[in-house]
C-alpha cells in the first residue's frame, strides 16, 4: 500500500487526474451545447416554415372574406331600407286612392274651396318679405321669363 499512496501523490498521477477531470468538463460542456443546438431540429424548422407559409397564404382570402361580409351587411341594410320605402309608397298610394284624402290634399295644396265656402289665405310676414326679393322676374315681360327658363333648363343638361 505504500506504493499506492506514493503513487497517489506523484506529479504524474496528479497531472493525469487533472487531465481526466478537464476532459470530463469539456465533454460535459460539449454535450450541453449539443443539447441546446438540438432543440431546433430540421423538422421543427420545416414545421415553422410550413406554418408561416400557411399564414401568408391565408391572409389575403381571410381579408377578402371579412371585406365581403361587411359588403353583405351593408347590402342587407340597404335592402331593408328599400323595403321600408316600398311600404311607405304603398301606404301613400292607398291614401291617394281614397277620395276624401285626395280632396283634402287638393284643398290644402291648391287652395280650392267647395261651392258656398269662402277661401282665406293667411300670409306670413317673413314669407312676404322673401317674395318681394324675387319680384324681379315679375317686372320683366313674360317672354323674357320663358327664355330664361329655357336657358336654365339647357344649362342643367350640360
Amino acid at each position: 500500500m505504500a506504493v499506492k499512496d506514493r503513487d497517489r501523490f506523484s506529479t504524474a498521477t496528479r497531472i493525469r487526474l487533472l487531465g481526466e477531470q478537464t476532459a470530463a468538463r469539456v465533454y460535459r460542456s460539449q454535450t450541453r451545447r449539443q443539447a441546446r443546438r438540438s432543440r431546433l431540429t430540421g423538422r421543427a424548422a420545416l414545421l415553422a416554415l410550413v406554418l408561416c407559409s400557411l399564414i401568408v397564404a391565408l391572409a389575403y382570402p381571410i381579408r377578402q372574406y371579412v371585406s365581403q361580409r361587411a359588403d353583405i351587411a351593408d347590402l342587407e341594410r340597404q335592402k331593408q331600407q328599400a323595403k321600408e320605402r316600398v311600404e311607405q309608397l304603398r301606404d301613400l298610394k292607398a291614401r291617394w286612392q281614397d277620395d276624401a284624402y285626395a280632396e283634402q290634399q287638393i284643398r290644402q295644396r291648391l287652395h280650392y274651396v267647395m261651392p258656398g265656402e269662402t277661401g282665406y289665405v293667411v300670409i306670413d310676414p317673413a314669407a312676404d318679405r322673401q317674395e318681394h326679393t324675387d319680384l324681379g322676374a315679375a317686372d320683366r315681360p313674360w317672354y323674357s321669363n320663358v327664355w330664361d327658363g329655357v336657358d336654365k333648363a339647357d344649362a342643367s343638361d350640360r
